[in-house]
């Protein structure tokens, strides 16, 4: 499926992959993640895309944004946007397929090998274009839930699909650690006197 002397470069929807992980029971060590591909070849890039309330004073999602961007990711934001549907529901939007469609076509010239992580079924014509150019593509989502978060047209279009699930073991956070960060994290709002590394 890999091959050493690829280009590889990832593209991670980072809503989609947290809803897939989350749904499976388990939480993403990017540190791990970015070791698991750069293992596979030369991982040229590391994309990570989501939207961000511009409104709020605090995001929980901040913390993990700017560890990313401090440790190997180029992430790409944009604020979501409020609007209110036809029964007067607040509804919050805030899609990026086209932030990373854009970033696939324009980075398809100079890599060999593209992984989405997303089971979005728009995706399955970008899939399309770059194999056209001759760019071997995987897709990683997960069909262990139900529903299943992988659209059927877009595994079917990739040359490759793995399974969430069976990357737990190689780029889940150990759950042990849960305990000691929420610690360090009251610690650290506390009492600022100790340098505080935030890994995500």
């Amino acid at each position: 499926m890999f091959d050493a002397r690829e280009k590889i470069a990832l593209f991670i929807d980072g809503a989609n992959l947290y809803a897939a992980a989350k749904s499976l029971n388990f939480d993403i060590d990017y540190r791990k993640l970015l070791s698991e591909f750069q293992n596979k070849g030369y991982l040229l890039r590391s994309y990570y895309y989501t939207a961000l309330s511009e409104d709020q004073e605090y995001s929980s999602i901040r913390p993990l944004i700017d560890w990313l961007d401090y440790n190997g990711y180029t992430v790409i934001t944009k604020p979501t946007k409020e609007f209110y549907d036809a029964s007067g529901r607040r509804k919050i939007k805030g899609n990026m397929d086209i932030e990373l469609a854009v970033d696939v076509m324009e980075m398809a010239e100079h890599i060999d090998h593209i992984v989405l992580f997303s089971g979005d079924g728009d995706f399955r014509s970008l899939v399309e274009a770059v194999q056209r150019k001759g760019r071997k593509v995987t897709v990683i989502s997960t069909l262990a839930t139900q529903p299943p978060m992988i659209a059927d047209e877009l595994r079917r279009q990739a040359d490759h699909f793995i399974e969430l699930s069976t990357l737990q073991q190689k780029i889940g956070r150990d759950p042990s650690e849960r305990v000691p960060r929420t610690a360090e994290r009251q610690h650290a709002t506390v009492g600022f006197d100790d340098d505080f590394d935030e890994d995500a």
